[in-house]
């Protein structure tokens, strides 16, 4: 049953690390592109919309699964070592960077009204959103990539034992 869980712990913390990892190489990279408005508008729909199940099974998911497939490893060296530090990248850089940096900056875009504000008013909301917004993503990133890379090493070490 151990294995079980570290497979589908494994299979989360993949789908989470490539969704921020295509977001930041690509999807950042083709707004940044758009005008004031346009890129405003469309982080609100994007803020908007992946606020659904599929998301939340898999950004929750992890942030469940790692400290529970971290607890079910417990005394197996170094596969626990492995899956201690992924949590920890995971809860810290991943999840608490999204509650405390990336929500907060979402819900303070989610109430700009777009279409009532001055040429000024976008380009001011858009310089005090946006790049601290990406560097709190690229901070997201870079810990979900180390957390699957960790738990990709408990899957290795796992497997290698008798």
């Amino acid at each position: 049953m151990t294995t079980v869980f570290l497979l589908i712990t494994a299979v989360l913390t993949a789908l989470i690390a490539g969704l921020f990892y295509a977001y930041s190489c690509s999807v950042v990279l083709g707004l940044g592109k758009l005008s004031d408005t346009e890129y405003l508008k469309s982080m609100q729909s994007i803020n908007r919309e992946i606020l659904n199940p599929v998301f939340f099974m898999s950004f929750m998911g992890t942030a469940l699964l790692l400290p529970v497939t971290t607890f079910l490893f417990r005394g197996e060296q170094p596969s626990f070592l492995f899956l201690l530090l992924a949590s920890a990248a995971y809860l810290i850089g991943v999840f608490g960077v999204t509650v405390v940096g990336n929500v907060p900056l979402n819900d303070m875009l989610d109430k700009f009204d777009i279409s009532g504000s001055t040429a000024d008013a976008l380009k001011q909301m858009r310089d005090s959103f946006e790049n601290r917004w990406n560097l709190l993503n690229n901070v997201r990133t870079v810990f979900s990539v180390i957390s699957i890379v960790l738990v990709v090493c408990a899957c290795i070490w796992n497997r290698q034992l008798p």
